[in-house]
């Protein structure tokens, strides 16, 4: 019985720390992911990051290139007033293989949650130098056919962060694409 508390309490410990740090894949093989790719859903915490058209994180993911250094380079489409633009964000590589600073906007952190490589790529953008954390994820896929299933994988990967999301554009209609 005495064993009861300290295995609680230890619980909560590591029930917090699950809760503070978002799950990532273990191994990510960057050359697997190189290529295009296809924005199909976003999800994110703070409405505001993906309600309007124009809006900070709403971008569409088009190619994914990484360096000779295991950085990334990740070209994407964004709208800027009524124009789709072409821009290209820099993935510095960090001591963990799916995770990467940026400097894009004030967000500072990608991660890949989920990948098969050759289907379907989950990733967010993180903002942890803002007051409340703030989080973006996609799911990419290499096709523009629809999966529900890796849909349904999505939907539970986003449960497991520590942040409630939800899914704010389905883009698996092919509607409302931003190309260049």
């Amino acid at each position: 019985m005495k064993c009861l508390p300290l295995a609680l309490g230890l619980a909560l410990v590591c029930g917090i720390q699950a809760i503070v740090v978002p799950q990532t894949m273990e191994n990510l093989d960057l050359q697997k992911v190189a290529g295009t790719w296809h924005s199909m859903a976003m999800a994110a915490s703070d409405i505001s990051l993906l309600d309007a058209k124009t809006a900070p994180l709403r971008v569409y993911v088009q190619e994914l290139r990484p360096t000779p250094e295991d950085n990334l380079e990740i070209i994407l489409h964004k709208w800027e007033g009524n124009t789709c633009v072409e821009k290209k964000v820099f993935a510095e590589k960090t001591e963990h293989a799916a995770k990467f600073n940026i400097n894009y906007l004030e967000e500072n952190k990608v991660f890949v949650l989920d990948t098969d490589y050759k289907n379907y790529l989950f990733f967010c953008v993180e903002n942890t130098d803002a007051p409340e954390q703030r989080l973006m994820c996609q799911h990419l896929a290499k096709t523009l056919k629809v999966d529900n299933q890796v849909m349904e994988k999505f939907n539970r990967a986003l449960e497991t962060l520590p942040v409630h999301m939800r899914i704010i554009l389905d883009l698996t209609q092919g509607k409302e694409q931003c190309r260049v």
